[in-house]
């Protein structure tokens, strides 16, 4: 089976021969991820002739492994190919049949549309540096935005659901990844790191005991710069030390959030 889905099919045409070129009944929902202005966003799509918008998703070729399915759709999406991207859910309730929902389809497509059935979707959230994502809308899409995750409107079938179970489980790897490396720049400083804990967690973190805490997991390192600009004392700057970092990806952190 062919893994390029041609470009000039219409949404319709899709919707009748998709079939062709993907697996039916298994879909991958992708929870991108980006930090941008002190706000935790999440990438969204605008579906074309639609009032709904959703996450990033799509579907698995033939002779393509799951991961790397999930990885083409974030690619497709971001541009980005270094990502931290990890399998979080899988979402197999029978009402995610879109025939059975209220998602508008294109008029004219068959109710028996593979398209209709019932689909169980592969949930992955991805970690990505803000600033270094142009969004990408699919051919089926009007728009790609990024949207603060406090404010994610109505979303198309059970993607606000996917994207809450997305939070609980990235809140909970905060224990074990640092995150930081892949939503903020390659220097930052002590608070930037803290607002972003801060806003993952949805709550406020003690300054004095988090910036002990993350010394002491030895992943820091201290730069001689100091970040320029504002009305306060500058602050320093800091980096991932690399091989710190690495070791803590293969053994995690153990950082408690309390």
């Amino acid at each position: 089976m062919s893994k390029v889905l041609p470009k000039q099919l219409s949404i319709k045409e899709f919707y009748e021969k998709g079939d062709l070129f993907f697996v039916p009944h298994i879909s991958i929902d992708c929870v991108i991820f980006g930090f941008h202005t002190g706000q935790l966003k999440v990438l969204l799509l605008k579906l074309k002739d639609m009032k709904e918008w959703g996450l990033a998703g799509g579907f698995v070729f033939y002779d393509e492994p799951i991961e790397a399915a999930a990885k083409r759709i974030v690619f497709e999406r971001t541009g980005l190919t270094d990502i931290y991207l990890t399998q979080f859910y899988t979402f197999g309730d029978p009402s995610r049949q879109r025939g059975k929902g209220k998602l508008k389809i294109p008029q004219g497509t068959k109710r028996d549309s593979w398209i209709n059935q019932r689909f169980i979707t592969i949930g992955h959230w991805a970690l990505v540096e803000y600033s270094k994502v142009v969004p990408i809308p699919d051919q089926f899409s009007s728009a790609c935005e990024w949207v603060d995750v406090r404010k994610v409107p109505l979303l198309m079938l059970d993607h606000n659901t996917i994207l809450e179970k997305a939070l609980q489980s990235l809140r909970i790897s905060l224990n074990d990844y640092p995150i930081g490396k892949d939503l903020l720049p390659a220097k930052f400083t002590m608070p930037e790191l803290q607002r972003l804990y801060e806003t993952v967690l949805d709550k406020k973190l003690d300054r004095r005991n988090f910036h002990k805490r993350m010394l002491s997991l030895g992943i820091l390192k201290k730069l001689k710069e100091k970040k320029k600009g504002g009305a306060h004392k500058a602050p320093h700057l800091y980096s991932f030390e690399r091989r710190a970092y690495q070791k803590a990806l293969n053994h995690g952190l153990k950082l408690g959030t309390s």
